[in-house]
């Protein structure tokens, strides 16, 4: 078994984005305790795991127990697959209903007891304990650092606008359409999208309506080594012109509301046919991830056309913008 813990500002996306991940490695979701999730999957699914972007931390379950004492007992009777130093260190969720304080030293005894040696500075291995309304313990495998998608926020990319998803949001849209090959965005702007897709190892495709926008993201795209892409000038609404090709897998954040974003055209009158256009070349059982304001009915739309809603996710950005992200399949 293994253990992993989500973020929570988005915390039903992320869930959803372990679940897309976990679909294309073979495992599933055994139970979920607030932030933590208990997974069922072997080593293959690290590859998918490591591709997260809603995520803190994953690594091997080894004890689940209802009270402190019964977390000792069967952490005595255990091997810890421990190299080198560790230390204990305890992670209390909101939900946490036992006493913890103490658990650290408690457990952190146990394991030394086993013939491994404590580093309180710089461990080698670090055992993480969870209280939600169980306790668990397990061996982080491996850490999401907040500091390697902050590297890639708008302000730090050589072209840039200032309205722009967090690269963990946009990671997990990609995510979310599970492509394991190429993706499309076919309102790219800066091309953040692309940037994440491409870091994952897929061919993305990007369009923007805007020559700025071609240019600037072809810019970003190669400064963070990326290569095998292909950007065109187009019309979003004119998918089927551009390419001689359907996309397994498409996902994008239209612009929400200025004349000059929207090339002159009505906001909804847009999207509806963006939503055409993207049904038009995406595969069958292909995936869309796309964010709309709250006051438009994605989900109506993207039915009326003939898309399956899998996912729908509120998120307030500030007070004059609230948005859903969706997850559409073409069925």
């Amino acid at each position: 078994m293994l253990y992993l813990e989500i973020l929570g500002n988005l915390p039903e996306m992320a869930r959803d984005e372990v679940k897309a991940m976990l679909e294309l490695a073979g495992g599933e979701i055994v139970n979920q305790d607030y932030l933590f999730l208990k997974i069922n999957a072997d080593e293959g699914a690290f590859p998918y795991l490591d591709r997260l972007g809603l995520a803190h931390e994953y690594g091997i379950l080894m004890v689940e127990a209802d009270s402190v004492e019964e977390l000792l007992d069967k952490a005595r009777e255990v091997e810890w697959p421990i190299r080198g130093t560790f230390k204990v260190d305890t992670e209390t969720m909101a939900n946490c209903r036992h006493s913890v304080l103490d658990l650290p030293r408690k457990l952190g005894a146990v394991i030394h007891a086993q013939g491994f040696k404590v580093n309180l500075s710089r461990p080698d291995t670090l055992v993480r304990v969870y209280c939600g309304e169980r306790l668990y313990a397990g061996i982080r495998l491996r850490f999401f650092d907040p500091k390697d998608f902050e590297k890639r926020k708008a302000h730090h990319r050589p072209f840039f606008r200032p309205i722009s998803l967090h690269p963990r949001v946009s990671r997990a849209l990609v995510n979310l359409t599970k492509a394991r090959r190429e993706l499309l965005d076919p309102m790219m702007g800066a091309g953040g999208i692309l940037m994440e897709a491409g870091l994952l190892g897929l061919k993305v495709y990007g369009v923007d309506i805007r020559p700025e926008m071609v240019e600037g993201a072809e810019m970003n795209l190669r400064h963070y080594g990326i290569r095998d892409y292909v950007l065109k000038l187009g019309d979003a609404t004119r998918l089927g012109e551009l390419f001689d090709k359907n996309f397994e897998a498409v996902a994008t954040d239209p612009p929400y509301g200025t004349s000059a974003t929207l090339a002159g055209r009505k906001r909804d009158e847009l999207y509806q046919k963006v939503l055409e256009s993207i049904y038009e070349v995406l595969e069958d059982g292909g995936r869309l991830a796309i964010a709309f304001p709250a006051d438009f009915d994605g989900k109506a739309e993207a039915e009326r056309i003939g898309f399956k809603t899998l996912g729908r996710y509120y998120q307030r950005v500030h007070k004059s913008l609230e948005r859903y992200f969706y997850v559409f399949e073409k069925e």
